[in-house]
């Protein structure tokens, strides 16, 4: 497996060339199993996967804490991203949007208790408050790298013109969003440009389509009864039929490479020289996943794929309505 470290941005952080999201460890996905989730963090490490992420909304707080736990004594091995965005009391209670600088002083200082460190690699704002200018946002931010308790800055579901915005008040090192063959909208909306443009790296997020592109999902009954996918577009039983065809012209093309789905999509992604952090809390799936990095795509195989998922090609949106509504601010 190749784990040959990469830029992310032009900032100087320097990750793994796939990151491990650990976001269904705690958090919206069936089968919580915080050993096996501790132990795929640890084999990730040992795998050379070293750029981790998660979020104090995970949960909230548990995805950091079962983070913090797991690369206890191993902290200089990890590059170690977090976000804050919705403010949180901390029973958990959820307060609604708050990007002030005061409370990115709050959510730093308990994400750096839960995490058991005492910095932060990658701070990302995980969504735009529409009520603070992101000028305000990020000026606070930057204050947290001066301190010390933060490395470098980034933001999630920006839109281009806000990550504009944001990397003129302090530089960006990353823009995390959405971005697989099922959701290709930051080829189309200036994000992908904007990013290339200003030595951004891009970082996405379920970059198996929320586990459609694994070809493991064939029914909307193949998921838990309290798997948050069932309420997503994607899979719903008017759509999800369009889906699977889909993915299953994509694994015909894997299959002739002698690969798995998961790593045809995978493999994808990194050809657009994104860092993609896939989410898994299985140390099965982590090695499937890992194994994507060693999967090389000729001009041809590229041609196919682009041919079998252009963009727009999956039937429903990406989330629900509400969840829409946060991002591309």
């Amino acid at each position: 497996m190749t784990t040959t470290p990469r830029a992310l941005g032009t900032q100087g952080l320097v990750v793994s060339a796939e990151g491990l999201g650990c976001m269904g460890m705690t958090a919206y996905y069936s089968d919580r199993d915080d050993t096996e989730s501790a132990a795929t963090v640890r084999l990730a490490l040992d795998l050379g996967i070293t750029f981790l992420d998660t979020a104090e909304a995970y949960g909230p707080f548990t995805n950091e804490i079962l983070v913090g736990k797991a690369i206890a004594g191993r902290r200089n091995e990890v590059q170690l991203a977090t976000k804050f965005a919705t403010e949180f009391s901390d029973d958990g209670t959820a307060m609604g949007p708050n990007g002030t600088p005061a409370y990115a002083r709050r959510a730093v200082e308990r994400s750096l208790r839960h995490l058991g460190t005492d910095h932060i690699d990658l701070y990302y704002l995980h969504r735009v408050d529409p009520n603070v200018p992101i000028e305000e946002t990020i000026g606070g931010m930057a204050e947290l790298v001066a301190q010390g308790k933060v490395r470098y800055l980034g933001v999630s579901e920006a839109s281009a013109a806000t990550i504009r915005r944001a990397h003129s008040v302090h530089p960006l090192t990353a823009v995390q969003s959405e971005y697989s063959l099922f959701a290709r909208e930051p080829e189309t909306n200036g994000v992908l440009d904007a990013c290339r443009e200003l030595g951004i790296g891009f970082v996405p997020y379920s970059p198996l389509g929320r586990g459609f592109l694994s070809g493991e999902i064939t029914s909307v009954d193949d998921l838990a009864a309290d798997d948050a996918r069932r309420g997503l577009p994607w899979f719903s039983r008017e759509n999800i039929g369009h889906n699977v065809k889909i993915v299953g012209t994509l694994k015909r093309i894997a299959e002739a490479k002698g690969v798995t789905a998961s790593q045809l999509a995978l493999a994808w992604v990194i050809a657009q020289g994104t860092v993609p952090i896939p989410s898994t809390k299985r140390r099965t799936w982590l090695r499937v996943n890992a194994a994507a990095l060693d999967v090389q795509l000729s001009a041809d195989d590229l041609i196919a794929i682009d041919t079998a998922a252009p963009e727009g090609v999956s039937a429903g949106a990406r989330n629900t309505p509400q969840g829409l509504a946060s991002t591309g601010r």
